[in-house]
């Protein structure tokens, strides 16, 4: 085991029937880092995810978590998960499924902080289960995640049914579990937040990982990079296309948007057509493009 390797996958394959949903699969997780499983839907994040928690068994190669099987009561009371499915007892208030959780760790952390972490409010503490929101679940979940203080946290789609103000509390709050040492793996298809948050993408594609770094490292193998500047009526659409370097143009949102392989060429002809050209933006590539070419790429070998 490396040193303050928290997390271990090595040649990790699981099959369904006839179908493998991961494919021979290795990467490890060392600790406090922050690490966002992406890809398509059905690439093998959720499974992956599953086996890492002993909630699926790998149907070859082995997984580690703290050097243990996942399903080993050591690690089940160092780990803390919040799935996309959360199923608690419908008829116990908030407060009481939160209490009933901190009774299943010999170290939980305080009902009062549990409260605060999760910014579950007093009037849902008294809430029965049953009449909890989305959002209210999901909050909930995360507190149920967090009861025994865990060193490895596992988030799926953590956000999914929260408004923008609660998924922006959430991830200050993903920021400050980092701070306290924390490994934490999370799933996403807001690829803005893994971009905002992660420090490593591990990228998924048809069961196999395609592609491991952080988001500036994965952004840098980008070949199609984009110049914009604001729409005139002066600027001749067509015109453009015909220069050297460029791979497409369109007009998005009152912008008119060049793909190229080559920024720099683009902006040297843009000036010698002595144009007129309002707020030129240079945008070296985002996450969402990266994810796109890597997978069409796959999809092309």
């Amino acid at each position: 085991m490396v040193l303050n390797e928290i997390i271990c996958l090595k040649d990790v394959t699981k099959t369904f029937k006839d179908k493998k949903a991961v494919d021979g699969v290795s990467f490890s997780i060392r600790q406090g880092e922050v690490a966002a499983i992406l890809g398509p839907n059905g690439a093998g994040k959720t499974t992956t995810l599953s086996m890492m928690l002993g909630l699926l068994q790998p149907s070859s190669g082995t997984v580690k978590v703290l050097g243990e099987n996942p399903n080993s009561r050591k690690v089940r009371e160092k780990i803390g998960a919040m799935l996309q499915e959360v199923s608690v007892i419908d008829a116990l208030t908030v407060k009481e499924v939160i209490q009933l959780f901190r009774s299943y760790y010999p170290e939980p952390l305080s009902f009062e902080e549990l409260v605060n972490l999760s910014g579950l409010k007093e009037d849902e503490l008294k809430k029965r289960a049953e009449k909890l929101s989305g959002g209210q679940k999901r909050r909930l979940s995360f507190a149920l995640a967090m009861a025994g203080d865990p060193e490895v946290l596992f988030f799926d789609e953590p956000t999914v049914g929260m408004d923008i103000h609660s998924r922006k509390i959430f991830w200050q709050t993903v920021h400050l579990l980092k701070n306290r040492g924390k490994t934490i793996i999370f799933t996403t298809h807001y690829l803005q937040e893994a971009d905002d948050t992660a420090e490593r993408i591990i990228l998924f594609h048809n069961g196999r990982l395609i592609e491991d770094g952080s988001p500036a490292e994965i952004k840098a193998k980008l070949t199609r990079k984009s110049v914009s500047f604001r729409k005139t009526e002066a600027i001749n659409i067509k015109g453009l296309e015909n220069l050297p370097h460029i791979q497409k143009v369109s007009v998005k949102g009152g912008r008119v948007h060049i793909e190229t392989d080559d920024t720099d060429a683009v902006l040297s002809s843009l000036y010698k057509l002595n144009g007129y050209w309002k707020d030129i933006q240079v945008d070296s590539g985002r996450l969402e493009d990266a994810f796109e070419q890597l997978t069409e790429e796959k999809e092309a070998v």
